[in-house]
């Protein structure tokens, strides 16, 4: 059995990345209501800050900071996909393997998971946030309403025209240098 080892910092500041199953699959934005309730339930019991987010269709990058006597990301995680599972309807493919363990087929079993240092922070929201343009889902960021890039843009963080140029330095939040 494969042992993953994951850094959980006590009140750290974390990048995901996790993915659906099945890839060519648009549920996370077909049923992006379902998924924000299990941010929000989950967010109710286990509290953490969502510092970015972005949902694509098939799935998600965010950046989270935990309490600072918290480190337990691997169960905020859990709750949300089961939460998030639990509201769709049955169906979907499932691995032998999966089926001998009951489990659904809506997710990825693994997430990517990268402890963000101070100087890596503002990097990781300017991917989080030009992430659909790079996929090809719109040609502006601002163009793509599963982002917190709206929420950033109204507290004065990016300008509504950013563009995401990843190349360009940035410092805390997006701001260029």
């Amino acid at each position: 059995m494969t042992n993953y080892r994951r850094n959980a910092v006590a009140g750290g500041r974390f990048f995901f990345t996790v993915n659906l199953a099945e890839r060519r699959l648009r549920l996370l934005t077909d049923h992006i209501d379902l998924l924000r309730g299990a941010f929000h339930e989950t967010r109710q019991r286990h509290p953490f800050v969502i510092d970015a987010i972005v949902v694509l269709p098939d799935h998600l990058h965010a950046v989270w900071t935990l309490p600072d006597d918290d480190r337990d990301f691997a169960t905020r995680w859990r709750l949300i996909k089961a939460a998030f599972s639990r509201g769709m309807p049955t169906g979907e493919r499932i691995s032998e393997s999966r089926a001998r363990k009951a489990e659904r087929g809506i997710w990825q079993r693994r997430y990517w998971e990268h402890t963000l240092r101070d100087d890596d922070v503002a990097r990781h929201i300017d991917y989080i946030h030009f992430n659909p343009v790079k996929h090809g889902h719109v040609a502006r960021v601002a163009d793509w309403p599963h982002s917190s890039f709206h929420r950033m843009v109204a507290r004065g963080v990016y300008p509504l025209d950013w563009a995401g140029d990843m190349d360009a330095p940035s410092d805390a939040f997006g701001e260029r240098s």
